[in-house]
């Protein structure tokens, strides 16, 4: 006769098992400190950020109006993160058109918060997020990311381990708890990306969930459809854009973070069970929106798109789909579509992305296909924040 195991002894067990694993693949892939670096790019990557030509870039170097980079022994150029910021300036200096390099907040311009959301899980929040905020610090921007996914994949994404890192504190939540917040200034994490700061997520916030009931029988203040808005109040001088990572749940997380939005997208997968329960998604979110407007909430967004997630161009059950739901909603549904990419897929084994991963490790259709493909979305999504600022 078997003996018998008691479930929690056993998923403890497994738990303590798998984080052992974890550990030992974050070392294997970032030794010896665990901690992940940004890789440079090449001429033809930098040029294409910076919205210039290959040939205008060399000139900048000929002419001394470039800063010293990295050059390889075959005398080809690799420029880091910090070196195109440079270069950025060096441009907005010499151009009579206000903003065509450094892109960012003017002092009139309300801070862009975008929250990237879905009532499912496996809808592609957390890689469409991570790549809108990359290509939005890699042209410019000033970026935080806000991780209030008790899961936390944004956070690990970034190179941190939320169950080691921050399982008692140092995450979104001891900003928004309701007993002794902290200034989110004091959970913000410089990340190895440069123009990216991360307010982590992990467990914890599961408390926020559970805490909220017994808030709102107390009256507390500010109440929960407020307290990230309030949060980013004091930090907002420092970003051009707030991206929240939102829970695959309609709960009090996410419509915290809607109260604290100017833009939605809504990631969706198009194949009708998914479309069926983002059906359900929206009638939910009206409703409970309609409770949190009429408590004081505002509801005013700049925009709101549904970004098409996992696109397959020769399926065509998704195609029929995807044209089904631009003849609902019309110019709601974004222009470009994120395409299914083996490539994207790859690049996540090692916690990373594509813009981090080299293009030598694929075949470079694939990588060039995912890129452009990404690239096409988030350049949109920019697009709406300069829309969003007048211009």
């Amino acid at each position: 006769m078997t003996g018998t195991v008691h479930i929690n002894t056993r998923i403890r067990q497994n738990a303590e098992t798998l984080a052992a694993a974890l550990e030992g693949h974050m070392h294997k892939i970032f030794a010896p400190d665990a901690r992940k670096e940004l890789r440079l790019f090449s001429a033809g990557e930098a040029a294409e950020l910076l919205g210039i030509s290959t040939s205008f870039l060399r000139k900048l170097h000929f002419d001394d109006r470039a800063p010293e980079v990295h050059t390889s022994p075959g005398g080809r150029r690799h420029y880091s993160a910090d070196d195109l910021l440079e270069l950025r300036r060096v441009l907005e200096a010499n151009t009579k058109s206000r903003g065509a390099y450094q892109r960012g907040r003017r002092e009139d311009d309300k801070l862009q918060v975008l929250s990237f959301l879905n009532f499912k899980g496996g809808s592609g929040k957390t890689t469409s997020s991570v790549h809108a905020a990359q290509r939005l610090a890699l042209k410019g921007y000033r970026v935080l990311c806000v991780d209030i996914d008790p899961q936390a994949s944004l956070t690990t994404l970034f190179g941190y381990r939320p169950e080691y890192d921050f399982l008692n504190s140092g995450t979104i939540y001891d900003a928004i708890r309701y007993d002794d917040p902290v200034a989110l200034e004091d959970v913000i994490q410089k990340t190895y990306f440069t123009g990216i700061d991360l307010a982590p997520g992990g467990l914890m916030l599961q408390e926020f969930e559970h805490e909220t009931p017994q808030a709102l029988m107390n009256h507390a203040q500010p109440p929960f459809f407020a307290r990230l808005a309030t949060a980013l109040r004091d930090v907002e001088q420092n970003y051009d854009v707030v991206i929240f990572d939102c829970p695959p749940q309609l709960g009090y997380l996410t419509m915290a973070a809607l109260c604290a939005s100017t833009g939605v997208l809504i990631t969706v997968v198009p194949n009708m069970l998914d479309v069926a329960s983002m059906s359900q998604f929206l009638q939910m979110s009206a409703d409970l929106l309609d409770v949190v407007s009429n408590a004081g909430a505002s509801m005013e967004f700049d925009f709101m798109r549904f970004l098409i997630n996992r696109y397959e161009p020769n399926d065509g059950p998704q195609q029929q789909v995807l044209a089904f739901l631009r003849q609902l909603f019309d110019d709601e549904v974004m222009v470009a579509p994120m395409l299914k990419s083996t490539a994207i897929s790859d690049a996540g084994l090692t916690h990373q992305t594509i813009y981090e991963v080299d293009r030598a490790q694929f075949h470079r259709n694939t990588y060039d296909r995912a890129l452009d493909s990404l690239n096409l979305v988030n350049d949109e999504i920019e697009s709406m924040i300069q829309k969003a600022w007048g211009r």
